[in-house]
C-alpha cells in the first residue's frame, strides 16, 4: 500500500478526535476554543460555531476514510494503527494545548 494511504488514515484519526471536544462542548451549550475565535485557538467561539466545526472535522475524517478505504474488508491492521496513531497524536496535542489555554485564562 502506498505511503499516502497511511498518511490519509493518520489524518482520519486526527480529524475524528478533533471533532469530539468541539461537538460535545457545542451540544452542551458551552463556548470553546476554535480556530475562528480571536485570538485563534485561544479565544472562545459560540456553541453553534463549535458544533459546526466539530461536525466539519467528522466530515473531513469521513471523506478521507471513504476516498482511501481499502477494497478488502476488514481494513488491514496497519491502516487501523495509522488511524489510532493519528488519534493519539491529536488527543495528546489537544490536551496539552487546552491545558495551557485553560490554565492561563483568568478565573472569576
Amino acid at each position: 500500500m502506498a505511503w499516502y494511504v497511511y498518511l490519509a488514515w493518520f489524518f482520519v484519526g486526527a480529524f475524528g478526535v478533533n471533532g469530539v471536544p468541539h461537538t460535545v462542548q457545542g451540544i452542551c451549550g458551552n463556548r470553546f476554543q476554535t480556530p475562528f475565535a480571536s485570538p485563534p485557538g485561544v479565544g472562545e467561539s459560540s456553541a453553534l460555531v463549535n458544533v459546526i466545526w466539530g461536525l466539519t472535522n467528522f466530515a473531513i475524517a469521513g471523506v478521507l476514510g471513504h476516498i482511501f478505504f481499502p477494497s478488502e474488508l476488514p481494513p488491514p491492521w496497519s491502516l487501523c494503527i495509522a488511524a489510532a496513531l493519528g488519534a493519539l497524536a491529536m488527543a495528546l496535542w489537544l490536551a496539552n494545548h487546552f491545558a495551557k489555554v485553560r490554565n492561563a485564562a483568568p478565573h472569576p
